[in-house]
């Protein structure tokens, strides 16, 4: 690891999300951009450093995560995994944001592109009463249109509610693995393709992630960065 120091929830997420795919997944490198794994950059004074590390594994064509920190104000944790555009699976997406004393947003979901089969639903409803065990939801974006009934958005504020949101993100990284392994056949519906780009589209809305990293990279950088890293599609 190049970048060490976070909160400790985003450190165990990061381990307890790659263990998950090396359990149920056959990982393989994903080809990166050489210059975009690792990098470097500097935010009123602070330094910045981001991580990424992409595996493929079908029927995933990208299973990214990301750590990111700015100096000792801002530590981020993003993960997404992609499936192949022919696969009906929904998009795994989690991201953790705080510093190295609390988390202040943290998120977690199975965005379906098409619907998901009633025995997945069945699932994600049994994990209600995680789900209810978080005091301080927030209010998604507006551009939040992407997520499902099924999606967590909150501020962290105890061990308890650190423990139950990592327990929650895994069971959800997990589901998209048991999907995946469970699937017969791939799925000739262009829905899906277009899901995955309204997914992108929205997720590149995100005012926030792109002024953090305007700052620290410019604007022609970060546009990069958010099309070919972060949310690209095929």
């Amino acid at each position: 690891m190049a970048v060490r120091t976070f909160h400790p929830l985003v450190s165990r997420l990061a381990h307890a999300l790659e263990a998950t795919w090396r359990e149920h997944l056959t990982l393989s490198d994903y080809p990166m951009p050489s210059d975009l794994g690792y990098i470097e950059g500097e935010l009123d004074a602070q330094r910045v450093a981001i991580e990424n590390r992409c595996f493929s594994a079908p029927p995933f064509r990208k299973l990214h995560l990301e750590l990111a920190k700015v100096g000792t104000n801002l530590d981020i944790l993003h993960c997404v995994m992609f499936p192949q555009t022919d696969a009906p699976l929904p998009i795994f997406g989690c991201d953790l944001v705080g510093n190295a004393r609390t988390i202040s947003a943290a998120i977690a979901d199975l965005s379906p592109v098409v619907p998901l089969p009633p025995r997945y639903e069945g699932e994600l409803q049994a994990l209600a009463e995680i789900r209810q065990r978080f005091p301080h939801y927030r209010e998604l974006p507006p551009w939040g249109g992407i997520f499902s009934p099924y999606c967590v958005f909150v501020r962290l504020e105890t061990p308890a509610e650190e423990q139950a949101f990592l327990d929650l993100a895994v069971a959800y990284a997990r589901i998209a693995c048991h999907m995946a392994l469970a699937m017969d056949t791939v799925a000739d519906n262009p829905a899906i393709a277009a899901g995955q780009r309204r997914y992108c589209a929205q997720q590149r809305q995100n005012d926030k992630t792109r002024r953090i990293l305007e700052k620290a990279f410019g604007p022609e950088w970060t546009e990069r960065y958010m099309t070919t890293v972060l949310f690209d599609v095929l």
